[in-house]
């Protein structure tokens, strides 16, 4: 993973992430935040996937249906943003878009992935803290406008 800072203006930074073949966006991003301990912040990006394991949140059973894709694939489109938890540590909800070797697309939530060739992160921290709490009548943590 190499990180470059692009702005340093106060009260937000934004950097570029840039991951490398074989490595893992969900983990690598949320050890990003550890490291510049960045609780809110929206993230886009592009690059491309060897394998990729999606989820489909079903309503009804309050859980996630994982969809494995064992091929090559581009990463169209990848919107998401990181949010505390209530012990302080960061969470990253994204949402992709990948085009197999026909053209055909599949989209939903980010589990997991391997990168291949590489993956361009645009991470532009929030001013304001972010905080996910899990909601017992929806299922997964949601952002917790409460607060404001």
């Amino acid at each position: 993973m190499k990180i470059t800072l692009l702005r340093d203006g106060h009260p937000e930074r934004t950097f570029t992430v840039l991951l490398d073949e074989g490595d893992e966006p969900v983990s690598a991003l949320l050890q990003f935040a550890r490291d510049h301990k960045i609780t809110a912040a929206h993230l886009t990006a592009c690059g491309g996937f060897q394998r990729v394991t999606l989820g489909h949140f079903e309503p009804s059973a309050k859980e996630y249906k994982r969809i494995a894709i064992h091929e090559q694939v581009e990463l169209l489109s990848f919107m998401g943003d990181l949010a505390g938890d209530d012990q302080g540590q960061s969470q990253l909800h994204a949402k992709v878009v990948v085009s197999k070797a026909d053209g055909s697309t599949c989209g939903s939530h980010l589990f997991e992935a391997s990168v291949r060739p590489t993956m361009e992160i645009v991470v532009v921290e929030s001013p304001c803290e972010l905080r996910r709490r899990v909601r017992e009548d929806v299922g997964p943590a949601l952002l917790d406008l409460k607060r404001w």
